[in-house]
């Protein structure tokens, strides 16, 4: 017998892991997002006690999609016997389009199998590219496909991209209506199209996947559904482009940084730096596959941001211990990455490197030059490498402040644990 806490807990699940794939298969029939949006949460809605009495399906993603996509067919059907009325008033009755309505029914019909197999991989980043369409401006393309293809709250979407929610949501908003007054069609677009629309893919997959790598809020580090649903969308990019060196760029860096997962927290949960982490339970078979990617893409002498992002990554992953990374040959690598994308970032990132490579007081001087970009003032990352770089520099007080104002700006609890540990350490004298 399902009780009421099985039913809930596997519809959370379903709306963890799922969401995406059901609005996915429902925009297909509902043919615009917000119509799609509502009928799938009425899914949901209509899940738990269905559930509850008929017990959960095997399927849990196939049942909500052939909920929703009923739903979306119901609607239409109303419109449209609604729109025919309204012509009986100054029409023939011969000039209803019943044609249509006979159509919705045949696909009404075929909706009562939907295996999420038939449909996975490509429905997913079918909606990718139909978001990221070149009419939408790449910030509204991002926020829009993180939000309803990933399923990333509207907050989460917000730190991801450095704006406030308000901000989020009105570009959200604006990105849906946008779709609908422009009649922006959801397919794939044609191969001369993809080069407009593939940088704002690609970003779309990255941020996804950094969303799963260091989750921007909850309980845990990681979510490993984000994970894992970047890497197979990343994957089927691959496959449906196979000679883009960006592509397999993406899909090598998202392969190295994937590689040490096991190994990012204790097994009571507590975040492991990487000079910390036991480098002998990397994954050296994804490892090996990604410098294949990495080597490849090198070789065709078109190196993009990602791969020259997967490059970096690779050179941490082969050194022995973190002690004895190139340091050097990292920085060069982030000079590289810079010309190739401006991005403060980009710019905070290699501070860490240059501390070890030239000493921290030249990365602080550059992590405080940083502090007047505007771009990063909601960034965590940025008061959390200064106040390593004052600690490492005697400056206890003033690293103390840093750490408190990361913990401020920090949303993850693992993250926030290791802060106020840090915190202790220099408030105590045991660092």
């Amino acid at each position: 017998m399902t009780t009421a806490a099985d039913a809930g807990q596997a519809v959370a699940d379903a709306h963890r892991r799922e969401w995406a794939f059901v609005l996915a298969a429902t925009v297909r029939v509902a043919r615009d997002l917000d119509l799609a949006e509502e009928c799938v949460q009425e899914a949901y809605t209509a899940a738990l006690p269905a559930w509850e009495r008929d017990g959960i399906p095997r399927s849990p993603a196939a049942w909500l999609t052939t909920a929703a996509r009923r739903r979306a067919v119901d609607v239409i059907r109303r419109e449209r016997t609604f729109r025919s009325r309204l012509l009986l008033l100054v029409e023939p009755e011969e000039a209803v389009d019943e044609f249509a309505l006979g159509a919705l029914d045949e696909q009404d019909e075929r909706q009562e199998t939907v295996d999420p197999q038939e449909v996975v991989p490509d429905e997913r980043l079918r909606l990718i590219f139909t978001c990221c369409h070149p009419a939408l401006a790449q910030e509204a393309q991002l926020a829009l496909t993180l939000r309803l293809v990933c399923g990333l709250p509207t907050p989460d979407v917000a730190r991801a991209l450095l704006v406030s929610q308000q901000t989020m949501a009105a570009r959200i908003t604006r990105a849906k209506k946008k779709i609908s007054t422009a009649r922006i069609p959801y397919r794939l677009p044609r191969p001369a199209e993809l080069p407009d629309r593939l940088t704002a893919v690609l970003g779309v997959i990255h941020l996804l996947f950094t969303a799963g790598h260091t989750a921007p809020s909850g309980p845990t580090l990681m979510r490993t559904d984000l994970a894992d649903r970047a890497l197979h969308l990343a994957r089927t990019l691959r496959d449906l482009m196979p000679d883009e060196p960006e592509v397999r760029g993406l899909l090598a860096l998202l392969m190295v940084t994937d590689a040490r997962r096991a190994t990012r927290t204790s097994p009571d949960g507590r975040l492991l730096r990487l000079a910390e982490q036991d480098r002998s339970l990397w994954d050296r078979g994804l490892l090996a596959e990604a410098q294949e990617l990495i080597m490849a893409g090198l070789r065709g002498g078109r190196a993009g941001r990602y791969l020259v992002q997967a490059a970096i990554a690779s050179l941490y992953a082969e050194a022995p211990t973190y002690a004895e990374t190139d340091w050097p040959q990292i920085v060069a690598l982030y000079d590289r990455l810079l010309s190739l994308w401006p991005s403060p970032v980009v710019a905070l990132n290699r501070t860490v490197p240059l501390s070890m490579a030239q000493g921290p007081t030249v990365a602080l001087a550059q992590v405080e030059a940083l502090e007047q970009d505007s771009r990063l003032s909601g960034y965590q990352y940025l008061p959390a490498i200064k106040a390593d770089l004052l600690q490492r520099l005697g400056r206890t007080d003033e690293a103390a402040v840093a750490y408190r104002q990361a913990l401020e700006l920090t949303g993850n609890e693992a993250e926030r644990t290791f802060l106020i540990g840090r915190l202790t350490e220099r408030e105590t004298g045991d660092a």
